[in-house]
């Protein structure tokens, strides 16, 4: 498929659209445009026969706010209504996972929140200080281990138990983590 650069005020939202990017993620989408509005061009909006956005309504939205005037994009006019409500989904379906070892240990974390990716930065005194990682749950009292048990609320037990699982592995397993 061809990419050709029209005028913003040819391009449609498409109502049918059912992804948005509120508030301060939209804020980032609009900074990363600013920032590197080389993107644009490499990664072009998809639309139908008509104009409407299949594939890039929110940043269709942000080069709006930052006042570009044309934008890069391919028509997708094979596309029958059933695939083109496909692809809407599709497009904004995330498949994979991120490699959290990857990430913390290759990239700069403000980057990458600064591009609008969401990462945990953990405080570690949100953690219970007494808590050894070298110390074994089998080399515990009762007592101690109900005093070293995390208590996490629902919001952040996964991103916790990630947490732990990337900075202890043993402890991860030794360690019962309950949810509240």
């Amino acid at each position: 498929m061809k990419t050709t650069k029209v005028n913003i005020s040819e391009l449609k939202e498409n109502p049918d659209n059912p992804r948005v990017i509120k508030n301060e993620k939209f804020k980032k989408l609009v900074q990363s445009i600013k920032d590197f509005p080389e993107m644009l061009s490499i990664r072009p909006i998809v639309v139908d026969k008509d104009m409407f956005v299949l594939g890039g309504n929110m940043r269709l939205r942000a080069c709006k706010e930052v006042g570009i005037k044309e934008l890069h994009i391919i028509k997708a006019t094979s596309l029958t209504k059933e695939q083109q409500k496909e692809f809407m989904i599709k497009d904004n379906s995330s498949f994979g996972e991120w490699d959290w070892d990857t990430l913390g240990n290759v990239w700069d974390t403000e980057k990458l929140q600064d591009w609008g990716m969401d990462v945990w930065n953990p405080n570690l005194d949100d953690f219970n200080p007494n808590i050894n990682p070298e110390s074994s749950y089998k080399q515990m009292t009762d007592d101690d281990y109900e005093k070293k048990k995390l208590e996490i609320n629902e919001r952040n037990y996964e991103k916790t138990r990630e947490f732990i699982e990337c900075i202890c592995p043993k402890c991860f397993h030794e360690f019962n983590i309950d949810k509240n």
